[in-house]
């Protein structure tokens, strides 16, 4: 081969290494779509790509202008803002970018808002039913097994294959029972060694987990739920992400998680949010420290990054149609961050709802935390806080066994509802799938199930079950959070019982279930419950008695924790009786004379409609 020959070659060969080497390269840009017609008429599009940021940007489009194009210090990063004009048309808009000579076009999809099913939000109209959706019913065997991830039953901790379709098969059964809105701890992809069943180390914001079903089984999942009647809503986690994460790899800022993305451990100081006496450096350990090792803690003061985790919140509202969201670890996140999410959730969506997971011993905390408190000098917009400081008085309130006057707990608690803006747009609960359940072991009878379920479904608020308390399924979380995550039995193929079925459950289970259905039911019809003012009197005797009251209706609730039946005189109640002569019991239909006295058996419990 003759000298010119060679550099002939080799010219040819540099020039393909050069193109090689500038080739505009994308790998990941989200969301994946937006929206025209949006009341924020900004947008946030993340481009990743192999230093993309050495490529300049056009987009040529009627109705769309370019706000920014942000770059960090990470080259692989673009963050590009645009506005969507209103009136813009939906269709495909065309991201050119530039480097040199080197050209590539990404084509994005801008859709129309189309469905407005769904974004409804929920209320103390609803009941709430909470699913580990791993653990409730397995309707797609073939997506159990990822990667080096396989179902083990055995192991608690493991995966155990429930997935969307499990719990679609299932919405009649819900639906059966009373429930109106479905809670789903997260499901979106946690491609975590080990499983992470559990869903709260998200490795794809975007994404749901494939061993649930796909985004679009998602979507329909909440449609199908829709025309059966039922709400959704979605579990979401802001605070922190899988250490598996896609971006943790190549991290698009060196402040994109706290502490530099070097793990501290969060000191768990919930209170020093709000603590006036608390060092700041004691509230900056809490703020910025990771909740485990394998929970990476977000910087939600990162511009890019506050942006991103707010419209992925919109996107997944828009796209699926859920009707609510619970955020994890709510006091853990940036307060100012917190606002602006809520503000802009609810612009877009004015009859949505979020509860967020206010975990602290004492309610002033929770109310600190809601919308319009006068608790704190900022306001955080949050509708829905969780009452968990009358879950662990109910924990105590409704022994079986003991002769005590723990209803008085609940009594002191409840009337210091004054420190809510909104005492009656508060999560109640007896259990979740982070403490002990509800149900013990070693009960014999169903005295302490039916006042507890009895309280929680005519009380203020809105009340939230955990799934398979229905069938008195159990749980200590001194034996690990898998042990109250249970599978539901009769969720998978070769489960040896049913307990989806009446034939599948045991004598004491039917009842249970049977007396959780009729409460369930009645309670949809009862607009003194689902939207009456409530009115208590101290207990005495170890007898509670309240009311719920709106237009004329009155439901009046009898509580007795004594080992003794207990006859009660009623004209003590006359500011909820009035007129009215009669009660009937909305479980057993009895009729009770309310004239002079009435009787509650011992640890038992009468929810009385009143009549005339």
């Amino acid at each position: 081969m003759n000298k010119k020959a060679i550099t002939l070659i080799f010219s040819i060969w540099a020039s393909l290494a050069l193109i090689s080497v500038n080739a505009i390269t994308v790998t990941r840009v989200e969301p994946a779509n937006w929206w025209t017609g949006m009341k924020n008429t900004n947008l946030q599009i993340l481009v990743y790509g192999p230093e993309i940021s050495k490529a300049s940007l056009k987009i040529k489009y009627p109705g769309i202008k370019v706000l920014n194009v942000s770059k960090t210090e990470n080259p692989n990063y673009l963050f590009v803002y645009v506005d969507i004009a209103p009136g813009t048309k939906p269709g495909t808009v065309p991201l050119e970018f530039t480097n040199g000579a080197d050209r590539f076009t990404y084509n994005y999809p801008l859709e129309a808002r189309t469905d407005k099913t769904g974004a409804q939000g929920f209320s103390a109209a609803d009941v709430m039913y909470l699913i580990t959706p791993d653990r409730f019913a397995n309707g797609d065997p073939g997506n159990d097994n990822l990667e080096d991830v396989s179902v083990n039953r055995q192991n608690p901790n493991a995966r155990h294959g429930g997935d969307l379709e499990g719990i679609s098969r299932h919405l009649d059964y819900l639906k059966d029972l009373g429930i109106t809105t479905i809670w789903l701890n997260p499901v979106q992809e946690n491609r975590m060694p080990g499983g992470s069943y559990h869903g709260y180390s998200i490795t794809d914001y975007y994404k749901i987990d494939p061993r649930f079903g796909t985004n679009e089984e998602f979507k329909a999942f909440t449609k199908t739920a829709h025309d059966k009647g039922l709400k959704i809503v979605m579990d979401m986690v802001l605070n922190h992400c899988g250490s598996s994460h896609w971006w943790m790899k190549d991290l698009p800022a060196k402040d994109w998680i706290n502490n530099n993305g070097v793990y501290v451990q969060t000191n768990h100081a919930t209170v020093s949010v709000m603590d006036v006496h608390a060092a700041p450096s004691e509230r900056a350990a809490f703020l910025n420290g990771w909740f485990v090792r394998s929970m990476p803690d977000l910087n939600q003061t990162n511009p890019h990054l506050a942006v991103y985790l707010i419209q992925n919140t919109i996107w997944w509202i828009e796209y699926a149609r859920i009707d609510g969201i619970r955020q994890d670890t709510y006091s853990y996140l940036d307060y100012d961050f917190l606002a602006r999410w809520n503000r802009e959730i609810y612009a877009e969506y004015p009859d949505f709802n979020i509860v967020g997971e206010t975990w602290y011993n004492k309610s002033t905390s929770s109310a600190w935390w809601q919308k319009n408190s006068r608790l704190s000098n900022k306001d955080s917009d949050l509708k829905t806080p969780m009452d968990f400081s009358l879950t662990f008085i109910t924990q105590s309130a409704f022994d079986s066994k003991t002769d005590n006057g723990y209803l008085n707990n609940i009594f002191e608690d409840i009337a210091q509802d004054f420190i809510y803006p909104d005492p009656y747009n508060v999560l109640i609960f007896l259990d979740n799938h982070d403490m002990t359940r509800f149900n013990r072991k070693d009960e014999t009878d169903l005295k302490r199930f039916k006042q507890g379920l009895a309280f929680l479904l005519t009380t203020r608020g809105i009340p939230q079950i955990f799934y398979g308390t229905e069938i008195l399924m159990t749980g200590v979380k001194e034996e690990g959070d898998g042990n109250l995550r249970k599978d539901f039995p009769g969720g998978w193929p070769d489960d040896k019982t049913d307990l989806f079925s009446k034939s599948g459950r045991t004598e004491m289970q039917n009842e249970a279930w049977d007396y959780l259905q009729k409460l369930l039911q009645w309670r949809k019809t009862s607009p003194a419950v689902t939207e009456g003012k409530m009115i208590h009197y101290a207990p005495r005797n170890g007898v509670y008695v309240y009311a719920r009251v709106k237009d004329g209706h009155t439901v009046m609730v009898m509580l007795n924790s004594s080992l003794a039946d207990q006859t009660v005189k009623t004209d003590r109640f006359s500011d909820i009786t009035g007129s009215f002569t009669t009660g009937r019991d909305v479980i057993t239909s009895a009729a009770y004379n309310i004239s002079e006295e009435v009787t509650i058996p011992a640890k038992g419990e009468l929810i009385l409609e009143l009549g005339k």
